[in-house]
């Protein structure tokens, strides 16, 4: 059994894509607007994507900047869709005005992805207890991601409650895969390999040049390597 690290690279086009591959990425996960810290693709960006590559994409499901759903009638038009592009992973997550989860609205968009797998990205680091959204998730079909840096600010900040996290794999709540991403450096990697954690998420960090440059092979196969080795 391989104990490959999982690495996934935010692609935000076909070339985004090629790239992320070429340097060694596992999987990709598919936005636009960065500006928006990462909005929902249109049909056709997806679709083009995926004739690029042969890794799995994970789709964002968001359509406005921050944690409040918004219009869930239009997110649900989207992952409709987009699964009927060919979909069949995705990532989302929607917390209330009080910091708790949506529980409706990721309720009424699973039922909608039809068991597809799917993560829980950084409203979770925004949460107003992680522990108790963690158990009020638990039983929620094709959950089996959460991405965070354990912290709002990132994962410098966040890197004791990761390594804790961690260290609770397997209890109620915290059966889901940790993927790590946010602010997240090749030196954090030591530790976060020794709690056990093996999977983690770059966009900035793929991109030397910044966001309005293209993904560097050379940039996400540094990653690649520091993983494997």
């Amino acid at each position: 059994m391989s104990n490959r690290a999982l690495l996934e690279v935010i692609a935000l086009d076909e070339g985004d894509a090629v790239a992320a591959q070429a340097g060694g990425a596992d999987r990709l996960e598919l936005v636009t607007d960065m500006a928006a810290d990462g909005l929902t693709p249109a049909r056709e960006t997806f679709a083009a994507i995926r004739a690029a590559v042969d890794i799995p994409l994970r789709v964002m499901l968001r359509l406005t900047d921050g944690f409040a759903a918004g219009d869930v009638e239009a997110l649900v038009r989207a992952a409709r869709g987009l699964r009927a592009e060919g979909a069949d992973e995705f990532v989302l997550g929607f917390l209330d005005a009080h910091g708790n989860p949506d529980l409706v609205t990721v309720e009424r968009l699973v039922a909608e992805l039809e068991g597809c797998r799917w993560t829980f990205h950084r409203a979770i680091d925004r949460a107003a207890d992680r522990d108790a959204l963690r158990k009020q998730l638990a039983d929620v079909p094709g959950l089996d991601t959460y991405l965070t840096a354990g912290s709002a600010a990132g994962v410098d900040d966040g890197l004791p409650v990761l390594l804790a996290e961690a260290a609770r794999r397997g209890e109620p709540g915290y059966e889901a895969r940790l993927l790590v991403g946010g602010g997240l450096r090749l030196d954090h990697l030591p530790a976060l390999r020794s709690a056990g954690i093996d999977a983690f998420h770059i966009g900035g960090a793929a991109r030397p040049h910044g966001w309005t440059a293209p993904v560097a092979p050379e940039a996400v196969r540094e990653w690649r390597e520091a993983l494997d080795a």
